[in-house]
């Protein structure tokens, strides 16, 4: 072999050489690239599973924390249905104070009243037997009826005594007799009578009781 064919053979086998050298370093920059693009997806598929649970938490975290505007609403709610059961109680007892009084005032005008009726009574009872059909005494006792009438539709009536027993809530015991034609704690006489409007007393008879 010559010289000159030595010195081609040898460049061949570097050139070869080279050749594999820079295959080799392809292989191993491709290999390399290939792990970092998986280790970047990786990177990439942990940050978005991050972000995900990050949003997941503060969705969570608005939805347990109550909207300040709901609160003020419920508020104003709240105070609204205060202010109506105020009310309502306040419209009640006003009702009741104004249905009270009334009937302290009606109470008060049927106390003076009575007396008239007492009068008119007693006037009646003084009328001699011969004048008791005459046009004065007729005249007297329908209006006295008419007052009579008058009363008990406002709301009036008389209390009822003589026969009954005695009733601490109705009468008023004055006198006490003992005789046996009578019952125990029996009404035997009416000294005043007693008047009552709508249930309650206004004036409690005035008796003699029995036994």
């Amino acid at each position: 072999m010559t010289q000159e064919h030595k010195q081609e053979e040898a460049c061949s086998q570097a050139e070869e050489t080279l050749n594999q050298a820079e295959q080799t370093e392809e292989v191993k920059a491709s290999e390399a690239a290939g792990d970092g693009a998986a280790e970047a997806d990786a990177a990439a598929d942990t940050a978005e599973e991050a972000g995900q649970e990050a949003a997941k938490s503060d969705g969570e975290a608005k939805g347990g924390r109550k909207d300040p505007r709901d609160a003020q609403i419920e508020d104003l709610q709240d105070r609204l249905k205060r202010q109506m059961a105020e009310f309502d109680n306040f419209r009640k007892r006003t009702e009741k104070e104004k249905s009270s009084m009334y009937e302290i005032g009606a109470k008060d005008i049927i106390e003076k009243i009575l007396p008239v009726v007492d009068n008119f009574e007693r006037g009646l009872a003084t009328v001699p037997e011969e004048e008791k059909g005459s046009p004065f005494a007729e005249g007297m006792e329908k209006i006295y009826k008419q007052f009579l009438k008058t009363l008990e539709d406002a709301g009036v009536e008389a209390i009822e005594a003589v026969g009954q027993p005695f009733d601490p809530n109705l009468h008023n015991a004055v006198m006490h007799i003992d005789d046996d034609q009578y019952g125990e704690n029996e009404v035997c006489q009416e000294l005043q009578k007693g008047y009552r409007y709508r249930g309650s007393v206004v004036r409690y008879s005035m008796v003699q009781v029995a036994n």
